[in-house]
């Protein structure tokens, strides 16, 4: 089962441009977006309640859409508003839409009741647009159920062993037992490591002195949201007591969307604040994020078919994996409300 009352991640801006209608599954619903006249963001079911065809190959009339199959057509609500040869619609006829939000870049989507979709509960993402920081659009589509990447995220152990080449660093970096904290709706991890090296990512933008302080601090919610502030700067310069002197510092922002219950939209990037006038910083920080990225991918697709084989083999849990239980463990939480909410509708009808 996937969390319905939350927002997802549901694309980047760019990717539903002016006049184009752009189609996504999100856990397991076909959905197009499009932009009205004004710019607002529009969600609709793509799949026409006549005979179930996509919407998305229909045709944009002003900011209505018109289901190319037999003709009918519906407003931006959702509500069909011609259908040829026939006079009387019956109220019925309607796709189901979903609240949206566009900030910082991100198109965020509720997939569950609309009367709980509070814009408040969006996660603070500022740094993907604030002028104060670069970054570029990242996205990357898994076959994988998202709980596995969920996983790699809340364990960063696994740095130095899967990306040495990119994000790693020395494999000092994976004998530090992090800080976990739980929050109402996921965790926070901090992990510390003092006096290493700097992860060739890193040094491939700054020139270091020598050896670093290295830190990785994020909050990771429901239903699959990583805001990380991470950086390192000279040893003994202040870094773990909060001066931080000629560091680089970034600030990572990451969505895990659900496309089914096998198959994840990954959407991330990470943002620095230093060399923000050299584009080809910019750059190199986000391909070996991409490199790295591309790495996590290929270990945890190997995974999911390892696992796939034998449907009986349960997981040997381990100290550093306090992280992914918790948030395993927020996460049937919310779906044991969503499902003891939806008896009770059910017993009140």
């Amino acid at each position: 089962m996937l969390i319905e009352n939350t927002w997802y991640v549901a694309a980047w801006s760019h990717e539903v441009p002016d006049g184009a209608m752009f189609p996504r599954v999100i856990t397991g619903l076909p959905i197009v977006m499009y932009r009205k006249a004004d710019g607002e963001i529009v969600a609709l079911e793509d799949r026409c309640c006549h005979r179930g065809a996509p919407l998305s190959l229909g045709r944009r009339e002003g900011d209505c859409v018109r289901c190319m199959y037999h003709g009918l057509k519906f407003d931006s609500a959702g509500t069909c508003v011609e259908a040829p040869a026939q006079q009387r619609i019956p109220p019925r006829v309607k796709v189901r839409t979903f609240p949206v939000v566009e900030r910082h870049r991100w198109i965020w989507i509720w997939m569950g009741d609309p009367a709980l979709a509070n814009p408040d509960a969006i996660p603070d993402t500022h740094w993907l647009d604030d002028p104060a920081w670069r970054s570029l659009p990242g996205y990357i589509h898994y076959g994988v159920n998202y709980l596995l990447i969920c996983d790699n995220l809340l364990d960063f152990s696994h740095l130095p062993f899967v990306h040495p080449t990119t994000l790693g660093g020395s494999e000092d970096y994976a004998t530090v037992q992090p800080k976990i904290e739980r929050l109402d709706n996921g965790v926070r991890v901090t992990r510390w490591t003092i006096n290493t090296d700097a992860p060739r990512y890193a040094a491939a933008v700054k020139e270091w002195p020598g050896k670093v302080d290295r830190w990785n601090i994020y909050d990771f919610t429901l239903p699959a949201v990583l805001c990380m502030d991470s950086g390192m700067a000279p040893t003994g310069t202040g870094a773990p007591e909060g001066t931080r002197v000629n560091a680089a510092e970034f600030r990572g922002c990451q969505a895990l969307t659900p496309e089914t219950e096998n198959s994840t939209h990954y959407f991330f990037s990470h943002p620095h604040n230093f060399a923000i006038d050299q584009p080809e910083v910019t750059r190199s920080i986000h391909q070996s994020v991409v490199d790295a990225f591309d790495e996590d991918r290929e270990i945890i697709t190997a995974q999911q078919k390892n696992l796939a084989l034998d449907p009986t083999f349960r997981m040997t849990a381990f100290g550093i994996d306090s992280a992914l239980s918790q948030f395993r463990w927020v996460v049937d939480r919310q779906l044991a409300e969503e499902r003891e909410a939806r008896q009770q509708l059910t017993g009140e009808r």
